[in-house]
């Protein structure tokens, strides 16, 4: 099995030659799946990552979102991790929901 992958048209292609997918994976715009920075200075970034980080262990997790937290010194707060881009597409919405919630939560108080 193959554990490198690139994106074509936001489909998963395994790549088995290790200079192809290192020079693809170069390509920092191409693995971005969607970044947020909401007002609070919270960066929501949902990306490629071209490595199965499920590690064999069931099907590829190849995307992730992560949300930074403007108070922690750069820390992350959240993370996701999902098999296809248009899972991807929708964790990140997801989690960018979750937290323009809790920014409307917080001025409520």
């Amino acid at each position: 099995m193959n554990d490198k992958f690139i994106l074509v048209d936001k489909k998963v292609i395994e790549e088995p030659d290790l200079y192809v997918w290192g020079r693809w994976m170069e390509q920092r715009d191409a693995r971005r799946v969607a970044r947020t920075e909401l007002e609070n200075g919270v960066v929501i970034s949902t990306v490629f990552l071209g490595l199965d980080h499920n590690f064999g262990e069931g099907p590829p997790l190849l995307f992730e979102t992560m949300v930074f937290l403007s108070n922690s010194n750069g820390g992350e707060d959240y993370m996701e991790r999902y098999e296809t881009y248009a899972q991807a597409e929708a964790g990140h919405e997801k989690a960018v929901k979750k937290y323009v919630d809790k920014i409307s939560e917080d001025e409520s108080v």
